[in-house]
Protein backbone atom coordinates (compact mmCIF):
# COMPACT_ATOMS: atom_id res chain seq x y z
CA UNK A 1 0.00 0.00 0.00
CA UNK A 2 1.26 3.26 -1.01
CA UNK A 3 1.98 6.18 1.21
CA UNK A 4 -1.12 8.01 -0.65
CA UNK A 5 -3.40 5.22 0.14
CA UNK A 6 -2.46 4.42 3.48
CA UNK A 7 -3.04 8.41 4.22
CA UNK A 8 -6.61 8.21 2.68
CA UNK A 9 -7.41 5.29 4.27
CA UNK A 10 -6.27 6.75 7.77
CA UNK A 11 -8.35 9.49 7.20
CA UNK A 12 -11.19 7.67 5.91
CA UNK A 13 -11.34 5.47 8.99
CA UNK A 14 -10.89 9.21 11.65
CA UNK A 15 -14.36 10.69 9.25
CA UNK A 16 -11.54 13.66 7.91
CA UNK A 17 -10.94 14.33 4.43
CA UNK A 18 -8.24 15.39 2.85
CA UNK A 19 -6.58 18.98 2.02
CA UNK A 20 -4.10 18.53 -0.88
CA UNK A 21 -2.81 21.92 -2.12
CA UNK A 22 -0.75 22.37 -5.37
CA UNK A 23 2.07 24.98 -5.92
CA UNK A 24 4.10 24.69 -8.92
CA UNK A 25 7.65 23.57 -8.78
CA UNK A 26 10.36 26.71 -8.59
CA UNK A 27 7.79 29.02 -8.55
CA UNK A 28 8.44 32.06 -7.44
CA UNK A 29 11.77 31.10 -7.35
CA UNK A 30 14.02 27.94 -6.59
CA UNK A 31 15.51 28.12 -3.45
CA UNK A 32 11.45 28.98 -2.18
CA UNK A 33 9.96 25.59 -2.95
CA UNK A 34 11.20 23.07 -0.19
CA UNK A 35 10.35 25.81 2.07
CA UNK A 36 6.85 26.50 0.98
CA UNK A 37 6.40 22.61 0.91
CA UNK A 38 7.20 22.19 4.55
CA UNK A 39 5.00 25.08 5.16
CA UNK A 40 2.16 23.94 3.75
CA UNK A 41 2.29 20.46 5.44
CA UNK A 42 2.83 22.67 8.69
CA UNK A 43 -0.68 24.23 8.11
CA UNK A 44 -2.51 21.04 7.51
CA UNK A 45 -1.71 19.54 3.79
CA UNK A 46 -2.46 15.78 4.29
CA UNK A 47 -0.52 15.46 1.08
CA UNK A 48 1.12 17.85 -1.62
CA UNK A 49 0.56 18.28 -5.04
CA UNK A 50 3.68 19.15 -7.15
CA UNK A 51 3.50 20.97 -10.55
CA UNK A 52 6.24 20.19 -12.97
CA UNK A 53 6.92 23.22 -15.25
CA UNK A 54 6.31 22.85 -18.89
CA UNK A 55 6.47 24.97 -21.79
CA UNK A 56 2.68 24.64 -22.91
CA UNK A 57 0.75 23.63 -20.05
CA UNK A 58 -2.30 23.53 -21.96
CA UNK A 59 -4.86 22.14 -19.52
CA UNK A 60 -3.76 24.96 -17.08
CA UNK A 61 -5.89 28.37 -16.84
CA UNK A 62 -3.89 31.71 -16.61
CA UNK A 63 -2.61 31.71 -13.19
CA UNK A 64 -0.80 28.31 -12.75
CA UNK A 65 0.50 29.11 -16.47
CA UNK A 66 2.42 32.39 -15.02
CA UNK A 67 3.48 30.31 -12.75
CA UNK A 68 5.29 27.94 -14.82
CA UNK A 69 6.75 30.86 -16.99
CA UNK A 70 8.52 32.39 -13.79
CA UNK A 71 9.64 28.68 -12.90
CA UNK A 72 11.16 28.59 -16.47
CA UNK A 73 12.39 31.51 -16.48
CA UNK A 74 15.16 30.05 -13.64
CA UNK A 75 15.61 26.85 -16.18
CA UNK A 76 13.40 24.51 -13.54
CA UNK A 77 13.81 21.20 -15.01
CA UNK A 78 12.01 17.93 -14.10
CA UNK A 79 15.75 16.32 -12.73
CA UNK A 80 15.29 19.85 -10.70
CA UNK A 81 11.59 18.84 -9.05
CA UNK A 82 12.46 15.75 -8.06
CA UNK A 83 15.91 17.41 -6.34
CA UNK A 84 13.10 19.44 -4.41
CA UNK A 85 11.19 15.79 -3.13
CA UNK A 86 14.73 14.50 -2.22
CA UNK A 87 15.38 17.51 -0.36
CA UNK A 88 11.97 17.69 1.04
CA UNK A 89 12.37 13.97 2.54
CA UNK A 90 15.25 14.84 4.52
CA UNK A 91 12.79 16.46 6.72
CA UNK A 92 9.51 14.38 6.16
CA UNK A 93 9.04 11.18 5.07
CA UNK A 94 5.42 10.81 6.11
CA UNK A 95 3.38 13.05 3.66
CA UNK A 96 2.95 11.96 -0.08
CA UNK A 97 3.95 13.61 -2.41
CA UNK A 98 2.32 14.10 -6.12
CA UNK A 99 4.07 15.44 -9.19
CA UNK A 100 1.30 16.90 -11.77
CA UNK A 101 2.44 17.73 -15.50
CA UNK A 102 2.87 16.69 -19.25
CA UNK A 103 4.16 13.57 -21.09
CA UNK A 104 6.71 15.25 -23.06
CA UNK A 105 9.46 15.82 -19.63
CA UNK A 106 8.51 12.30 -18.76
CA UNK A 107 9.52 10.82 -22.54
CA UNK A 108 12.39 12.76 -22.60
CA UNK A 109 13.67 10.80 -19.66
CA UNK A 110 12.41 7.65 -20.30
CA UNK A 111 9.43 5.67 -18.60
CA UNK A 112 11.68 3.26 -16.72
CA UNK A 113 14.23 5.86 -16.04
CA UNK A 114 11.54 7.96 -15.14
CA UNK A 115 10.08 5.96 -12.36
CA UNK A 116 12.93 5.28 -11.04
CA UNK A 117 14.35 8.16 -10.65
CA UNK A 118 10.75 9.78 -8.51
CA UNK A 119 10.57 6.69 -6.71
CA UNK A 120 14.01 6.53 -5.80
CA UNK A 121 13.85 10.77 -4.44
CA UNK A 122 10.27 9.73 -2.92
CA UNK A 123 7.69 10.39 -5.13
CA UNK A 124 4.62 8.93 -4.11
CA UNK A 125 1.92 9.13 -7.40
CA UNK A 126 2.08 10.63 -10.74
CA UNK A 127 -1.05 12.84 -12.10
CA UNK A 128 0.12 13.27 -16.30
CA UNK A 129 -2.83 15.41 -17.82
CA UNK A 130 -2.13 14.29 -21.60
CA UNK A 131 -1.62 10.69 -20.60
CA UNK A 132 -4.70 8.87 -21.38
CA UNK A 133 -5.73 5.84 -19.80
CA UNK A 134 -6.28 3.81 -22.94
CA UNK A 135 -2.82 4.78 -24.75
CA UNK A 136 -0.43 3.97 -21.15
CA UNK A 137 0.94 0.95 -21.89
CA UNK A 138 4.80 1.44 -20.69
CA UNK A 139 3.83 4.41 -18.54
CA UNK A 140 1.76 2.39 -16.44
CA UNK A 141 4.12 -0.48 -16.14
CA UNK A 142 7.19 1.90 -15.41
CA UNK A 143 5.30 3.25 -12.66
CA UNK A 144 3.61 -0.11 -11.49
CA UNK A 145 6.80 -1.77 -11.42
CA UNK A 146 8.26 0.62 -8.92
CA UNK A 147 4.85 1.42 -6.58
CA UNK A 148 4.32 4.84 -7.71
CA UNK A 149 0.31 5.36 -8.04
CA UNK A 150 -1.06 6.88 -11.69
CA UNK A 151 -3.47 9.29 -11.09
CA UNK A 152 -6.03 9.91 -14.18
CA UNK A 153 -8.11 13.00 -14.39
CA UNK A 154 -12.26 12.54 -14.89
CA UNK A 155 -15.38 15.39 -15.83
CA UNK A 156 -18.77 15.40 -16.28
CA UNK A 157 -18.17 14.51 -19.93
CA UNK A 158 -15.28 11.79 -19.36
CA UNK A 159 -17.15 8.61 -21.73
CA UNK A 160 -17.76 5.59 -19.52
CA UNK A 161 -14.96 3.38 -21.70
CA UNK A 162 -12.76 6.19 -19.98
CA UNK A 163 -14.08 5.36 -16.68
CA UNK A 164 -13.29 1.69 -17.35
CA UNK A 165 -9.95 2.30 -18.12
CA UNK A 166 -9.18 4.52 -15.40
CA UNK A 167 -10.76 2.22 -13.09
CA UNK A 168 -8.11 -0.51 -14.81
CA UNK A 169 -4.93 1.75 -14.91
CA UNK A 170 -5.60 4.05 -11.94
CA UNK A 171 -4.76 3.94 -8.32
CA UNK A 172 -3.98 6.11 -5.50
CA UNK A 173 -7.16 8.06 -5.94
CA UNK A 174 -9.50 9.29 -9.20
CA UNK A 175 -8.97 13.77 -9.45
CA UNK A 176 -12.40 14.51 -10.36
CA UNK A 177 -12.50 17.97 -12.36
CA UNK A 178 -15.40 20.02 -10.44
CA UNK A 179 -16.02 22.54 -12.69
CA UNK A 180 -19.03 22.09 -14.71
CA UNK A 181 -18.42 21.36 -18.10
CA UNK A 182 -19.94 24.54 -19.58
CA UNK A 183 -17.26 26.71 -21.61
CA UNK A 184 -16.77 29.84 -19.75
CA UNK A 185 -18.07 28.50 -16.49
CA UNK A 186 -16.16 29.02 -13.33
CA UNK A 187 -18.39 28.75 -10.74
CA UNK A 188 -18.71 25.79 -8.85
CA UNK A 189 -22.05 23.66 -8.75
CA UNK A 190 -22.43 21.68 -5.83
CA UNK A 191 -25.40 19.78 -6.52
CA UNK A 192 -24.18 18.93 -9.88
CA UNK A 193 -20.92 18.01 -8.20
CA UNK A 194 -22.63 15.73 -5.73
CA UNK A 195 -24.32 13.94 -8.43
CA UNK A 196 -21.18 13.21 -10.59
CA UNK A 197 -19.27 11.53 -7.88
CA UNK A 198 -22.36 9.40 -6.89
CA UNK A 199 -21.79 8.23 -10.35
CA UNK A 200 -18.54 7.83 -10.33
CA UNK A 201 -18.60 5.62 -6.84
CA UNK A 202 -20.60 3.21 -8.26
CA UNK A 203 -18.76 2.66 -11.38
CA UNK A 204 -14.56 2.85 -9.68
CA UNK A 205 -13.32 1.59 -6.21
CA UNK A 206 -10.80 4.55 -5.60
CA UNK A 207 -11.12 7.54 -3.42
CA UNK A 208 -11.99 10.55 -4.92
CA UNK A 209 -10.02 13.97 -4.80
CA UNK A 210 -12.37 17.30 -6.18
CA UNK A 211 -10.44 20.21 -7.46
CA UNK A 212 -10.60 22.96 -9.95
CA UNK A 213 -12.39 26.44 -9.03
CA UNK A 214 -11.85 25.73 -4.86
CA UNK A 215 -11.06 29.43 -4.69
CA UNK A 216 -12.15 29.67 -1.26
CA UNK A 217 -13.04 28.23 2.29
CA UNK A 218 -17.01 27.73 0.96
CA UNK A 219 -16.04 25.90 -1.66
CA UNK A 220 -13.47 22.99 0.47
CA UNK A 221 -16.56 23.31 3.14
CA UNK A 222 -19.17 22.01 -0.04
CA UNK A 223 -16.53 19.78 -1.68
CA UNK A 224 -14.95 18.27 1.99
CA UNK A 225 -19.15 17.11 1.47
CA UNK A 226 -18.89 14.91 -1.06
CA UNK A 227 -15.19 13.62 -1.68
CA UNK A 228 -12.08 12.10 -0.37
CA UNK A 229 -9.70 14.80 -1.13
CA UNK A 230 -10.14 18.52 -1.64
CA UNK A 231 -7.55 19.82 -3.95
CA UNK A 232 -6.62 23.69 -4.28
CA UNK A 233 -4.26 25.73 -6.41
CA UNK A 234 -5.01 28.54 -7.94
CA UNK A 235 -6.15 30.08 -4.90
CA UNK A 236 -2.36 29.36 -3.65
CA UNK A 237 -0.49 30.01 -6.81
CA UNK A 238 -2.17 33.65 -7.10
CA UNK A 239 -1.05 34.19 -3.94
CA UNK A 240 2.73 33.28 -4.31
CA UNK A 241 2.27 35.95 -8.07
CA UNK A 242 1.16 38.67 -5.33
CA UNK A 243 3.96 38.05 -3.31
CA UNK A 244 6.77 37.06 -5.78
CA UNK A 245 8.83 39.56 -5.50
CA UNK A 246 8.76 39.82 -1.37
CA UNK A 247 10.93 37.97 1.00
CA UNK A 248 10.30 33.75 1.55
CA UNK A 249 9.04 34.42 5.17
CA UNK A 250 5.82 36.76 3.38
CA UNK A 251 5.35 34.38 0.78
CA UNK A 252 4.64 31.59 3.77
CA UNK A 253 2.63 33.91 6.04
CA UNK A 254 0.24 34.21 2.42
CA UNK A 255 0.12 30.73 1.78
CA UNK A 256 -0.24 29.75 5.57
CA UNK A 257 -3.35 31.92 6.25
CA UNK A 258 -5.30 30.76 2.71
CA UNK A 259 -4.27 27.47 4.23
CA UNK A 260 -5.89 28.05 7.42
CA UNK A 261 -9.09 28.92 6.13
CA UNK A 262 -9.32 25.88 3.70
CA UNK A 263 -8.03 23.49 6.67
CA UNK A 264 -10.85 24.97 8.95
CA UNK A 265 -13.45 24.48 6.37
CA UNK A 266 -12.78 21.40 5.71
CA UNK A 267 -12.29 20.19 9.51
CA UNK A 268 -15.86 21.96 9.89
CA UNK A 269 -17.12 19.78 6.99
CA UNK A 270 -15.73 16.47 8.72
CA UNK A 271 -17.47 17.35 11.96
CA UNK A 272 -20.84 17.82 10.30
CA UNK A 273 -20.41 14.50 7.96
CA UNK A 274 -19.76 12.80 11.75
CA UNK A 275 -22.67 13.47 12.95
CA UNK A 276 -24.80 12.73 10.40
Amino acid sequence: MSRIQKTLSALKAQGKTALVPYVTAGDPRPNATVALMHKLVEKGADMIELGVPFSDPMADGPVIQKAVERALEHNVSLDDVLEYVRAFREKDNETPIILMGYLNPIEAEGYEAFASAASSVGVDGVLTVDMPPEESMGYFEALNQVGLDRIFLVSPTTPESRLAAVNQKGSGFVYYVSLKGVTGSNELDAADVARQIERLQDKMDMPMGIGFGIRNGENAYQMAQLGDAVIVGSALVSLIEANAHCDLYEIELALGEKMTEFRAAIDRADALNVQE
